[in-house]
């Protein structure tokens, strides 16, 4: 293909990439164009015709984006954070915290077991003073069941802008840096040394986004422990994957010479990496 018909797909993908990020569903997301860019030319590059690439594509985007869809109000959280903070004491911020925690799956279902699971992680790995916390979601906001001081560097990536900027306000109310970031973190893995990386509850979802993408994820990755954590169960409940996630982990760092300890929660299984 000569350079004039290179230019023509790559424009090609372009005006498709706008059109899904305009679309009712999307346009308020803040989703990254390099996202969207990334799943179609991996569509076409795999022999699909434009059609079937950009159905493909459109339910890639469906899995991907789903947890941002019917999102919490950015605006009233933010002052129920600030509020708390006001009324002072720890306990109350937890309170704030744990209410827009319980809004979103994934951190609900950690809330009973909050107390112990970032002391246990901790425990293997250290108190970090810097972090990544990848693919974040609002796990920031367990920040208050950390221990940590007001001077570690945490770094927050997401692709939904929204989230991020309601991050770095709740960084800022905290006395952090505001070091929250619209990243996708496959096309770009972060670059910044730190003690510890955050992976929770999506390794099983970036597989079946882009096969292997762990591996080339938690190479790139320069950092001292990688804490992974998956579902035990199936949302059902029905379905025990314990199994299935072990592998998962294991196969993906099979090539390298790194230990690895498994805990094992209520609802949850984590993997402390040491890289």
């Amino acid at each position: 293909m000569n350079r004039e018909a290179v230019q023509a797909v790559d424009n090609k993908l372009q005006v498709m990439a706008a059109e899904i990020l305009k679309s009712k569903k999307y346009n308020k997301l803040g989703i990254p164009s390099a996202t969207v860019l990334d799943l179609l030319t991996r569509e076409i590059t795999s022999g699909n015709d434009e059609k079937s690439a950009l159905k493909a594509t459109r339910k890639k985007m469906h899995n991907l984006i789903a947890p941002y869809l019917g999102d919490l109000n950015y605006e009233n959280s933010t002052q129920l954070v600030c509020d708390a903070i006001q009324s002072g004491g720890i306990e109350n911020l937890r309170a704030a915290c744990c209410q827009i925690l319980a809004q979103h799956a994934s951190t609900r279902e950690r809330l009973p077991i909050l107390e112990i699971f970032y002391d246990r992680i901790f425990t293997s790995t250290g108190k970090p003073s810097s972090i990544l916390d990848l693919a974040c979601g609002l796990n920031p906001l367990s920040f208050p069941w950390m221990g940590l001081s007001e001077h570690v560097k945490y770094h927050a990536f997401d692709i939904h802008q929204p989230r991020i900027d309601f991050i770095n306000q709740f960084f800022s109310l905290m006395n952090l840096q505001e070091l929250a970031k619209v990243q996708d973190i496959l096309i770009e893995p972060p670059t910044q040394f730190a003690d510890v990386a955050f992976f929770f509850k999506e390794a099983h979802r970036m597989e079946q986004r882009r096969k292997g993408s762990n591996r080339e994820l938690w190479q790139a990755l320069k950092v001292n422990y990688l804490i992974v954590s998956l579902p035990i169960s199936s949302l059902s409940g029905r379905h025990d994957l314990r199994g299935q996630m072990r592998r998962l982990v294991h196969t993906t760092i099979d090539e390298f010479s790194w230990s690895v300890e498994e805990i094992l929660f209520e609802n949850e299984m984590v993997f402390c990496i040491k890289k």
